[in-house]
């Protein structure tokens, strides 16, 4: 049970694997492998979702009216407004924006991205999957130090 609590967690958006690893560290005591394991595919799981959005996000539009302006909006708006730092980093920002454990950075925004922008599945999961894993690194390693203080 505490082995699919980390993994829910690690799955969740805003939480994610920031507060999964150290879940499974310092509340259920898991080993460092399993607390690993088991946070980055749950956090890898709404990148699989990605497929799906435009699919969604095409009947929702085709169903409301007001959801197409707004979606146009906001592709329009987001591409104009980041498209230009997007370009220059590319593949190195979708990872670069997963790696850094901060709030709204990480697979679940990194998915967001990947959508609004256009970047297939097959390009976007292992590029937002190393970031999941240097984020993974970044936080055990924080919460080992925190809980060996």
């Amino acid at each position: 049970m505490q082995e699919l609590s980390v993994f829910l967690v690690a799955a969740s958006p805003v939480v994610e694997l920031r507060g999964a690893i150290p879940l499974a560290l310092g509340v259920y005591g898991l080993p460092l492998w399993q607390a690993f394991f088991l946070s980055v595919a749950g956090n890898m799981v709404p990148v699989l979702l990605l497929p799906f959005l435009g699919i969604v996000s095409g009947a929702l539009s085709r169903r409301f009216s007001f959801l197409e302006r707004f979606f146009s909006w906001l592709f329009l708006y987001t591409r104009k407004k980041h498209e230009k730092s997007f370009e220059l980093f590319r593949d190195f920002a979708l990872v670069l924006f997963v790696a850094v454990p901060l709030p709204l950075t990480g697979a679940w925004s990194a998915t967001l991205v990947a959508f609004v922008f256009g970047i297939p599945l097959r390009k976007a999961f292992p590029l937002i999957l190393l970031g999941v894993i240097i984020a993974a690194v970044v936080v055990s390693l924080i919460t080992l130090g925190i809980t060996n203080i």
